[in-house]
C-alpha cells in the first residue's frame, strides 16, 4: 500500500489551490490527473499579484498599478462517471485590492476586499482513467489521459454598479475544455490543454444602465513536468490567449486579447497526506493588460 500511495502523490495536487485573479490566465499543470475513486481533498491558498492586475483585464484603466491578495478554500472529490474517474472541485476566494489609475484622463485610486467570484469545475477522463479504487490503483496505468472538463465562474463577488472596479464581476462565465497529458518514463509529463471562456452579459455596468457583453475568449495552456523525488515535482508553464474584446451598449471597445504568460510551479510534501505548493507567473508578451506578476501558495490535505 505504501508503493501504491507514494504513486498517486507523485501526481497529486488539484487545480486552483491558488486561484488566479483572471480566469483565461491560469497555470495548472498536472490539472487531468488519474486519482482514486472516493477521494476527497481539502485545499487553500494564498495568492500576491502586482502591477497592471485586474479582476477583469479588459476594464478601460490606464497607467494602472495595483496590488492584489487573494485567499482561497476549497474541496474536490473525485467519483465514478460511467465508469471514468472525475472529480468535482469547488473554491471560494476572498480577495483584497488597492489601485491606482487613470480613468478618462483622471487619476484614480481605490482599496477594496471581499468575497470573489466563486468557481466550480467538472472534469472527466475519457481515455485512460478507467474509475478505480485505491486498492487496485497500481492495476490500472496509463501513459496517455485524455481528458474534459467545464468550468464555471458564479457571480458570488461583491459589485457596486457605481463603481467601475469591483471584486465581483456581476456575471457568469463558462469554460469547456480538452486536454492531452503524455507521461515519458517515469518523471517526465506533458500537459496541453485548450478551452474558451464564454461570458454572459453584465446588465448593470458602471454606471448602473449600462450592458457590458465580451466576445469568448480562447485559452490554450502547455506544462512539462518533472519528478524530482516520488512525491516531489516542477513544472515549467505557459499559456496564451486570445479574444475577449467587450461592448457597452453594443459599442465595441480596442481591447481585444492577444496574451501569453509564462510561470513555474514546485510541489513537495509536509507530511504523508500533505503537499504544499508554490507557483510564479509573469506576462511575457502583452497586448491588453495582464502585466503583472503573481506569486501563489497553496496546502492540500489528502483524504482517501
Amino acid at each position: 500500500m505504501i508503493g501504491v500511495y507514494n504513486r498517486i502523490c507523485v501526481f497529486m495536487f488539484p487545480v486552483f489551490c491558488c486561484i488566479s485573479v483572471v480566469n483565461a490566465q491560469d497555470l495548472d499543470p498536472r490539472a487531468y490527473i488519474r486519482i482514486p475513486v472516493k477521494t476527497t481533498v481539502a485545499i487553500s491558498g494564498l495568492s500576491f499579484s502586482t502591477g497592471d492586475v485586474l479582476l477583469d483585464p479588459s476594464l478601460p484603466i490606464e497607467d494602472l498599478d495595483a496590488n492584489v491578495e487573494s485567499a482561497s478554500l476549497g474541496v474536490s472529490r473525485t467519483f465514478s462517471l460511467f465508469g471514468q474517474t472525475a472529480q468535482a472541485l469547488a473554491v471560494l476566494p476572498y480577495s483584497w485590492a488597492q489601485l491606482t489609475g487613470k480613468l478618462d484622463g483622471l487619476d484614480k485610486s481605490r482599496n477594496l476586499n471581499g468575497i470573489s467570484d466563486m468557481r466550480f469545475r467538472l472534469s472527466v477522463l475519457l481515455l485512460g482513467g478507467k474509475a478505480v479504487s485505491l486498492s487496485d490503483f497500481s492495476k490500472a496505468s496509463s501513459n496517455t489521459i485524455l481528458g474534459a472538463s467545464i468550468s464555471v465562474s458564479i457571480p458570488t463577488g461583491e459589485n457596486d454598479p457605481d463603481k467601475l472596479i469591483n471584486i465581483g464581476t456581476n456575471r457568469w462565465s463558462f469554460k469547456p475544455e480538452i486536454a492531452l497529458s503524455q507521461k515519458f518514463g517515469s518523471r517526465w509529463m506533458l500537459d496541453v490543454y485548450s478551452g474558451v471562456w464564454l461570458f454572459t452579459s453584465n446588465n448593470s455596468f458602471y454606471p448602473g444602465e449600462s450592458e457590458r457583453s465580451q466576445d469568448p475568449l480562447y485559452s490554450f495552456q502547455t506544462h512539462l513536468s518533472y519528478n524530482i523525488s516520488p512525491r516531489m515535482w516542477a513544472a515549467f508553464n505557459a499559456t496564451y490567449y486570445v479574444g475577449g474584446q467587450t461592448a457597452i451598449n453594443d459599442v465595441y471597445k480596442d481591447d481585444r486579447q492577444s496574451n501569453a504568460r509564462l510561470g513555474a510551479t514546485l510541489v513537495f510534501p509536509v507530511a504523508k497526506t500533505n503537499s504544499v505548493k508554490i507557483a510564479y507567473s509573469q506576462g511575457a508578451i502583452i497586448r491588453t493588460g495582464a502585466d503583472f506578476k503573481t506569486l501563489s501558495l497553496g496546502w492540500s490535505r489528502t483524504f482517501f
